[in-house]
């Protein structure tokens, strides 16, 4: 009968997710790596990096950190300008004489008690408080300007850790500290090494645009050197003058300098271990002073 047509049957295979070119699991793989790549390099560089550097990475993206100018080089004070007086040409002068002028207004506002007005001259509280205020300006960007040459000098970027910038009260103090391994001098010997004087060379060039005397300290641990009739004293002194002649080579006024002084082991930067070799360092402090004068300046 014409009904017996043989009876054909298809077999379709379903493809579920893509099959073979499903590929959206390879992206989010992708980012996934990457971002545990990121996260492990990330922590990897916060454990290899010391305080010192966390605190001058901290510093270079504050707000207040070196201000940028149309003037200067690319050099080591990075583009920001100096005036003659030795204040940035950030605004610091202008700072001043705002501050001024707002106290002489309310001076003169306020009036006596007759009614007229009291057009005395900013008082000397005032005009000091003024000053302090612009030295401590000025040392904030000798600070970062100096941090900023070590980071843009790859060869001695590691000598960070070997210096350490603050401010106290005496002023702004530049240390230059032994660490295990990287010393700055010749064993117990005043003979500074070359990256030694690398460094006080680039010290010497941003402390020379500041009017400020200069007071240079030598410091030891409590190991005695080894030398017959040789004192850590001795050591000291000797280093401290040879930081002074280095820094004068430099371009630093030999007018200036205050104070060279060897402190022995009397003033550890680490009281409780007096033996380690961070103990071992050259000070150089810019004293919160006036500037000096001339000596033909008549008072």
């Amino acid at each position: 009968m014409s009904g017996n047509k043989p009876v054909v049957i298809k077999k379709v295979k379903k493809v579920i997710g893509g099959g073979h070119h499903g590929g959206a699991w390879k992206v989010a793989y992708a980012d996934f790596v990457t971002a545990m790549m990121a996260f492990f390099l990330l922590m990897w560089l916060i454990n290899t990096t010391s305080p010192e550097q966390k605190r001058g990475i901290a510093d270079y993206f504050a707000p207040a950190s070196v201000s940028r100018s149309t003037q200067g080089s690319d050099g080591l004070l990075g583009g920001t300008a100096f005036q003659e007086d030795g204040a940035r040409d950030s605004g610091s002068n202008r700072k001043l004489d705002e501050e001024l002028s707002e106290e002489k207004e309310r001076t003169q506002t306020g009036g006596s008690e007759g009614g007229q007005e009291n057009l005395s001259e900013p008082t000397e509280a005032a005009l000091a408080q003024a000053m302090a205020n612009r030295e401590t300006a000025e040392f904030a960007s000798a600070e970062a300007s100096l941090r900023q040459a070590m980071e843009d000098m790859p060869d001695y970027a590691e000598l960070s850790r070997n210096l350490i910038i603050e401010q106290t009260p005496e002023g702004l103090n530049i240390q230059l500290v032994d660490q295990e391994g990287r010393a700055m001098f010749q064993g117990s010997s005043a003979e500074p090494l070359p990256r030694t004087q690398r460094l006080l060379e680039m010290v010497s060039k941003v402390i020379e645009q500041l009017p400020n005397r200069i007071s240079i300290a030598g410091h030891t641990d409590s190991v005695a050197p080894g030398r017959a009739g040789y004192s850590n004293w001795d050591l000291s002194a000797d280093r401290a003058n040879a930081a002074r002649r280095i820094l004068e080579k430099a371009g630093v006024d030999a007018d200036r300098l205050y104070q060279v002084a060897g402190k022995g082991d009397r003033e550890p930067l680490y009281p409780d271990d007096p033996d380690l070799p961070a103990n071992r360092r050259i000070s150089i402090v810019l004293l919160r002073e006036a500037p000096v004068m001339p000596s033909d300046h008549e008072l």
